[in-house]
């Protein structure tokens, strides 16, 4: 055999297991994809759940808290808002879509906080089952969401560093793919939060 034919024989040799390795790459970075769109579906899954359980909830105690009526609308309003919100997997490459589905959330979350509040100054609601039962199904919902958003975020680190290292970097921008954002903590979140009796 000719050092030359030798020579082709290596080169297609070498370009074939660099064509497989890309390949492996590019599959790896699908399901990495696939499992942070995943990850974002459970994350809105449990946003959805809040939003179909509050409403409800809060219609049972209406009645209780006439004088507080104020707050119950703030807090639907601020549902509201949350919820005509939409972030879909693809929107998650654009850091402006997440930033401001993040705020309609931080702003339910915000008004949950204040409902709460309201029963410290009136004892009386606690004693109500309802009332009770609201607490602690927004409690629950609030830690599924935030369990949803650091599975997110794990799952998101991964993918990120992926597409972000050698050689998957190459095969990432060939194929489009790009770096998902991490969920971010509200304005202010690494104050601590003044409890006054």
């Amino acid at each position: 055999m000719k050092s030359g034919s030798l020579l082709t024989v290596v080169l297609v040799m070498l370009l074939g297991f660099a064509g497989c390795a890309g390949c492996g790459k590019y599959n790896s970075l699908v399901g990495a994809k696939e499992e942070v769109n995943t990850a974002w579906a459970n994350v809105e899954s449990q946003y959805q759940r809040r939003a179909d359980l509050i409403p409800n909830l809060v219609n049972t105690v209406k009645g209780a808290m006439k004088g507080e009526q104020q707050i119950l609308t703030q807090v639907q309003e601020a549902r509201s808002k949350a919820t005509s919100v939409q972030l879909s997997a693809e929107d998650l490459d654009n850091p402006e879509k997440v930033a401001a589905f993040q705020q309609a959330q931080a702003g339910l979350s915000q008004g949950l906080g204040r409902l709460l509040a309201v029963s410290e100054n009136y004892p009386q609601l606690q004693s109500i089952p309802q009332f009770r039962d609201l607490q602690a199904q927004i409690e629950g919902t609030e830690n599924r969401i935030n369990r949803a958003r650091d599975t997110y975020n794990e799952t998101a680190k991964g993918y990120n560093v992926s597409v972000q290292t050698f050689p998957g970097n190459l095969v990432a921008g060939l194929g489009g793919f790009k770096v998902r954002p991490a969920f971010q903590a509200d304005a202010g979140a690494e104050k601590a939060p003044k409890v006054q009796f």
